[in-house]
């Protein structure tokens, strides 16, 4: 059997997947709250990285690792929405998956830490 929703080519394709990958930003912004506290924090960090990078390498991996946090926050979203899918009923499986999710969240979030952290100390630490 066919999937019926795979069908698209070209540019169609391509419209459909941004619309949809747009639904999720918004869907994930306006019903996690994780997501909208990383999200605003992203907008002060991105920028904040252009000024802090010592180079495009340095700026690169200080804005990334920004992303990171917010890519891993949604993957961690979408499997809490496939477990709930299934049931809101209290299962080993469904809470090791959960927890193992935000754990990657949390170690996203550390990575993060060092790196700004380690961009700040290199960049102030003449000062001190």
């Amino acid at each position: 059997m066919t999937n019926p929703h795979k069908g698209r080519t070209g540019l169609d394709r391509i419209l459909h997947a941004l619309r949809h990958s747009l639904d999720g930003l918004r869907m994930a912004y306006q019903g996690e709250s994780a997501f909208r506290q990383e999200f605003w924090l992203a907008v002060v960090m991105v920028p904040a990285a252009f000024w802090l990078g010592r180079d495009w390498v340095e700026t690169a991996v200080l804005a990334g690792s920004v992303a990171l946090v917010l890519i891993v926050e949604l993957l961690n979203s979408g499997i809490e929405a496939a477990i709930d899918r299934v049931s809101y009923e209290m299962h080993e499986l469904s809470k090791r998956a959960k927890d193992v999710a935000s754990a990657a969240v949390l170690l996203s979030l550390l990575l993060c830490a060092a790196i700004w952290a380690s961009a700040l100390h290199a960049r102030f630490a003449d000062l001190l």
